[in-house]
């Protein structure tokens, strides 16, 4: 454990060190990318994101909610042993997409409406992209196909729930098992600047992800590396760069490669999800294995969608 842990601090440390020199030798060309990541977050993510940011935020704050959620608790405790603020969690993700999903999770488990024992899960489930990203960005803008983004929000929900009902399975604890005392509701004035900052931190993951996406792109082309291990390399850092790469040869595989690094979220997404899911008391290790099992599930099932259907 010691030994694996110091070889991945080397990894990072070789990492960030390659990153400095490439800024400080070609500062024009990866300015202009992080200007490219902020252009992207402010005119295609910002506009969805901090409506909902704020909206979900202010939602979870209101005790109306929490005595509407206790009607949900009984199919969400048995399906994926999680309360029923879980389960909203869960929905707001899937409508919403990330982060919002696990910025919902924060606020909840700071409220005291997760208790100890379903925050993993609930984390875990409230981790996915919406429709909106999948059908419109992806499918209908990447693909050329709104059908195209539907099999791919499908086999998403797919890998994301069927692993949450394996845990449920394997985890036995009780949603509530060691609730938290609720604490005084935020003002108006702190949602909006909790939202504001949580807007921030997101466009600030995008630009300086989308930067080294470019500095990879570059990597791979100085040593002549196959434009396959590109394009994979580029959809573990950033994903939504690897899937554009991937439209340009449609096919189940290409589907299914798209899928994998939608729900597994890539290294931008995973940043954004744990600046708030790490303050909720979430593992990141954990965190991150249960992604990469989801995101292998969703693959095999988009593949399966896509050969069936013929895409």
């Amino acid at each position: 454990m010691i030994r694996s842990r110091k070889i991945a601090s080397a990894l990072l440390t070789l990492a960030v060190a390659v990153a400095i020199i490439l800024f400080l030798a070609f500062p024009a060309r990866y300015s202009a990318s992080v200007r490219e990541g902020i252009m992207l977050w402010a005119t295609s993510v910002l506009p969805a994101t901090l409506p909902f940011l704020f909206l979900t935020a202010l939602l979870t704050q209101q005790k109306l909610f929490a005595r509407f959620t206790k009607l949900f608790s009984p199919v969400s405790e048995k399906i994926f042993g999680v309360s029923a603020a879980g389960a909203c969690c869960m929905l707001i993700s899937a409508v919403s997409g990330y982060p919002v999903g696990a910025r919902t999770v924060l606020d909840l488990t700071t409220a005291g409406r997760l208790g100890d024992g379903e925050k993993f899960r609930t984390a875990v489930l409230s981790t996915t992209t919406g429709p909106a990203f999948l059908v419109g960005a992806v499918g209908f803008g990447m693909f050329r196909s709104a059908a195209a983004g539907w099999l791919l929000f499908g086999a998403h929900l797919v890998g994301v729930y069927s692993v949450g009902i394996f845990l449920r399975l394997r985890l036995h604890e009780s949603p509530r098992t060691a609730p938290m005392p609720e604490k005084p509701p935020f003002t108006l004035s702190e949602i909006l600047s909790n939202s504001v900052l949580s807007a921030l931190c997101v466009g600030g993951a995008i630009a300086i992800f989308y930067a080294f996406g470019a500095m990879i792109s570059d990597i791979g082309a100085a040593l002549s590396l196959p434009q396959e291990i590109t394009v994979v390399l580029r959809g573990l850092l950033e994903m939504t760069s690897g899937c554009s790469l991937l439209a340009a040869t449609p096919s189940p595989l290409s589907l299914a490669l798209c899928c994998f690094f939608i729900t597994f979220g890539g290294l931008c997404v995973l940043v954004q999800q744990l600046a708030f899911l790490i303050p909720a008391g979430i593992r990141a290790p954990q965190f991150v294995l249960m992604k990469v099992i989801q995101g292998l599930v969703a693959a095999v099932c988009a593949f399966l969608f896509a050969w069936l259907f013929g895409f």
